[in-house]
């Protein structure tokens, strides 16, 4: 206890402040995977909080130089997030739009997981606002479902007053670009003459949502569901792989 001690002393300032960051940051990783399924962006987590406890502890053998180099590495996924941030939480729907396309984000057996509760109560509060849009769920058969996210979506949001006759459900797609693309299959079925859309998915997703709506031929307004405190390094983590995959190797 007491060299442990006398290491943190020998540490500074920076470095226990570090370290007290990376321990909370495994903390906030190992929480988020008792709440939601564990993917990349958890483990990428996992992998920085640990990086990040072994850099503080040995922070004095480290050149100014490599600090530096380190400090404006770890500033790119900061901004990154910030914007995602604005960029999801900043919505543009007119509500008056002929059609709200809902997102899927996961369910377990036949029921919703908490991000895709959260984007089903934003549709909800937009459907409010506008009674007469009609809404698409999206989203196929997952690897912990018994049935397809869009029925499950379907039957959240009819138990939460949305008539059945206002719910399209589209039940292949397994990824956001499909999610988009067969709905906007659907919808030109619906309207021959054309159709103007908002979509909504969670706020750090907004920014992939929209740029590959807009690729596709199907630009949309768009309106953010908050994301939990705990979930949002791991979900941003993954996003900016995502988006980085969008732009290197876009499926359009």
């Amino acid at each position: 206890m007491i060299n442990l001690i006398g290491k943190i002393k020998s540490i500074g300032i920076v470095g226990t402040a570090l370290m007290a960051l990376g321990a909370l940051s495994l903390l906030n990783a190992v929480i988020y995977s008792f709440v939601t399924n564990l993917n990349i962006g958890s483990s990428i987590q996992f992998a920085l909080s640990i990086g990040m406890v072994l850099y503080a502890f040995f922070i004095r053998r480290i050149s100014k130089a490599i600090h530096v180099v380190v400090g404006i590495i770890c500033l790119v996924p900061v901004l990154i997030t910030l914007f995602l941030m604005i960029y999801g939480n900043t919505g543009s729907p007119d509500y008056d739009e002929d059609v709200i396309i809902v997102l899927g984000a996961g369910i377990r057996g036949e029921t919703v997981t908490a991000p895709l509760a959260l984007r089903l109560n934003a549709a909800l509060d937009y459907f409010k606002k506008n009674p007469n849009a009609l809404v698409v769920v999206c989203g196929g058969l997952g690897d912990r479902a018994t049935i397809t996210e869009a029925e499950a979506m379907e039957r959240y949001l009819f138990s939460n007053g949305v008539p059945m006759n206002r719910i399209i459900k589209e039940d292949r797609s397994t990824n956001t670009y499909e999610n988009l693309v067969f709905a906007k299959e659907i919808l030109d079925d619906y309207f021959p003459g054309g159709f103007r859309a908002v979509v909504t998915t969670s706020d750090f997703h907004l920014f992939r949502a929209s740029y590959i709506a807009s690729r596709i031929g199907m630009p949309v307004n768009r309106t953010g569901a908050s994301t939990p405190l705990v979930s949002l390094p791991a979900y941003c983590l993954r996003e900016m792989l995502a988006i980085a995959n969008v732009l290197v190797f876009p499926p359009f």
